[in-house]
């Protein structure tokens, strides 16, 4: 038997290094939602411009995608991905903006219906999120659904739009989505080591900490709620379960765009200690 100090020589040492390197390589995935968010801070410390605070955001947000795409951390593949997550995102920001779920406050030049074209970026970074996780986790889905899964993902995106006029069939679409993804896993490396977690696990995990990242941007001003318009106050809670539906559409759409990562069967062995 193992003494006290010989494990925490061992095993106990190999899985700290274990959950550091998976929290580095998530640090990683995550780059271009921490470069967006600290432009988004830095803006806010600028001195009168004469250019809107927005606008330079807009700027900025491009110069990064062609920064990630040419050092090569996303491909022209990934790009478009994140391309259609923006697209998606500013559909999404017309119809809530339009009816004052929340608010852009300050003025811009490249602003529609009262919508920053910035704002999508906000949307992209969590598609470039989810495109290099895949690829620096060596991601693979198994056992999974695409087509029940893509369905409601849409049913999810369209819901948040009809709720204002229809009951919110938010909790009903939740348990399909675990229904859905029942038995699917995302399956993953750190350190040569091959895990597997529950995909509905996966979405609650990423939605709290789009929740946390929603806070800390609206306190920097990149948008309001009607309920911070008069001071920041913490985003209600219920946006974390809202994220954690949200985010089956951007993995959706990654997983589409990477057939070969799918797996209908078993896939790759995954270390079972």
């Amino acid at each position: 038997m193992l003494s006290f100090s010989a494990y925490l020589a061992g095993p106990l040492a190999s899985s700290v290094r274990q959950l550091l390197v998976f929290a580095w390589t998530q640090t990683r995935a995550c780059a271009f939602a921490i470069a967006l968010l600290s432009g988004v801070a830095v803006s806010t410390l600028l001195p009168g411009l004469p250019v809107a605070r927005y606008d330079l955001l807009v700027v900025y947000g491009v110069l990064l995608t062609l920064l990630f795409w040419v050092r090569g951390w996303e491909s022209g593949r990934d790009i478009a991905v994140i391309t259609v997550c923006h697209v998606i995102g500013l559909a999404f920001e017309l119809v809530k903006v339009a009816l004052g779920s929340w608010s852009y406050p300050e003025p811009a030049v490249l602003k529609f219906a009262g919508v920053p074209l910035y704002g999508g970026f906000l949307y992209a970074a969590v598609g470039s999120y989810i495109c290099r996780a895949w690829h620096l986790f060596d991601l693979e889905l198994i056992r999974y659904r695409p087509r029940a899964t893509a369905a409601v993902a849409a049913a999810v995106y369209l819901n948040f739009f009809s709720h204002h006029w229809l009951p919110d069939a938010r909790w009903p679409l939740a348990g399909l989505l675990v229904a859905v993804t029942a038995g699917t896993s995302a399956r993953f490396t750190v350190r040569g080591v091959r895990r597997q977690m529950p995909l509905a696990l996966s979405f609650v995990l990423i939605g709290f900490f789009l929740w946390v990242a929603e806070n800390l941007a609206t306190y920097m001003g990149a948008w309001r709620y009607p309920y911070q318009l008069h001071g920041w106050q913490p985003v209600g809670v219920e946006k974390f379960g809202a994220w954690s539906l949200l985010i089956s559409i951007t993995v959706v759409l990654v997983a589409a765009s990477r057939p070969e990562r799918r797996s209908y069967g078993a896939g790759r062995p995954v270390d079972a200690t």
